[in-house]
């Protein structure tokens, strides 16, 4: 016996080539597949619609691939009702629950739907009762609680993809989701108008980074950005922030001399004990309120009193006092502060960005930027498919953006 639905797909289907990522999935999930209607937008701008029916072994295969087909912003037809499931234990969800996407979604319960608040993917629906109705919202696996009520299969479910409008989005830059071969004025140009744009509309610029930000030199141009109000939130690990302070404190980012490229004698200690200095201030706001802490991005940060994350890994040294070394702790501050961001420039850091996209809508551009390619297209291969990525020296970027967004700055 098998089960059928009939589900159903808008947007720019054939240029994207979504439709073909679609139906490879249904065969991957041993699944199968009838083209019941496509309408086929006749201009550049037009969407296109697809209906299709999807086959499935049983039930419970069924549901795993509409929840797949779901990612890519896939809807059944007629959605019914959504099914709630108490959670039995702490940290568990109950068998068959809704695996979220980050796309804005909707909950139909008793007739009624609900939209999803913060949009996440990989985490669960909880459903709870709010003054005179419901609220429901996405929850990572590590905080359910038991009795609380998690949403379970696709039914009653609808996620809507952000489109596009090619004509007019300026932040529309890339018809690939990496770039290493454009003229690269042209991407600092088109990434500073998507913050500007962000900020114009109220929205707060979050970057990611990484140590490469500093052993590149590219410090300065990062504080003049901090300065002119275009970092917003920072979300780095503990490299990042040590060899900034490093380099305010000894002129050195792990033992090399950054204005003359070399090592200097006793270089290597030098990480340590800018660790061992900020340890014992007990903080690096303590350490700038003190007068310790003198200069860099760190410096910046606390000094216009930006909130920055930092979350460290097994390989750190000390850590400094502000790492969160419980990450998930560290994913709680994270989420924390993306409220109100509305755009997103992830430089020099695997880790942290793929960090990062896991925890943003979908709705919300972000751009990564690094020397190695295998760090741009892991954004998008984990699921975030706003994600747009520029191969390029991390420190060459920074500093042609400062420039575009920072009138007066000049590299001394």
């Amino acid at each position: 016996m098998s089960v059928s639905e009939s589900v159903e797909v808008t947007g720019h289907l054939m240029d994207s080539g979504i439709l073909s990522r679609i139906l490879d999935d249904i065969r991957e999930y041993d699944g199968d597949y009838a083209i019941d209607r496509f309408d086929v937008g006749h201009e550049a701008g037009d969407t296109s619609r697809a209906t299709i029916t999807v086959t499935a072994e049983d039930d419970e295969a069924l549901q795993r691939l509409l929840m797949r087909l779901q990612t890519r912003g896939v809807n059944q037809v007629d959605p019914g009702e959504a099914a709630v499931r108490e959670a039995e234990q702490d940290g568990v969800f109950p068998d068959g629950f809704y695996s979220t996407t980050n796309l804005a979604t909707k909950i139909r319960l008793d007739g009624r739907w609900f939209d999803v608040e913060n949009p996440e993917m990989d985490c669960g629906l909880v459903v709870e009762a709010h003054d005179d109705g419901r609220r429901v919202y996405t929850l990572p696996m590590s905080d359910v609680r038991t009795g609380m009520q998690v949403v379970c299969g696709a039914s009653g479910i609808k996620v809507t993809v952000p489109v596009v409008d090619k004509s007019q989005e300026s932040f529309g830059f890339m018809e690939s989701d990496v770039s290493s071969e454009k003229p690269q004025a042209v991407l600092v140009r088109q990434v500073a108008d998507g913050m500007r744009e962000a900020k114009a509309a109220g929205k707060k610029v979050l970057w990611v980074g990484g140590p490469g930000v500093v052993h590149t030199g590219a410090a300065p141009a990062l504080v003049s950005m901090v300065d002119a109000g275009f970092v917003d939130v920072l979300f780095a690990g503990n490299a990042l922030a040590t060899h900034d302070i490093e380099s305010s404190l000894y002129g050195t980012s792990l033992g090399v001399d950054l204005a003359q490229g070399r090592g200097v004698e006793h270089g290597h200690e030098h990480h340590i004990r800018a660790l061992n200095t900020i340890r014992k201030q007990g903080s690096i706001k303590a350490a700038v309120d003190s007068g310790i802490l003198t200069g860099g991005i760190m410096h910046a940060l606390v000094t216009h009193e930006k909130p920055f994350v930092l979350v460290g890994s097994v390989r750190d040294d000390g850590p400094l006092p502000d790492v969160y070394t419980d990450v998930i702790e560290g994913q709680r501050a994270m989420r924390a502060e993306i409220k109100d961001v509305g755009f997103c420039l992830m430089v020099a850091t695997m880790l942290h960005s793929v960090a990062t996209g896991n925890i943003l809508p979908a709705s919300i551009p972000l751009v990564c930027v690094d020397i190695n390619p295998a760090t741009v297209t892991k954004l998008a291969d984990r699921g975030s498919s706003q994600a747009r990525g520029i191969v390029t020296d991390v420190g060459l970027f920074l500093e042609q953006l400062a420039i575009e967004l920072v009138p007066d700055y000049r590299r001394s």
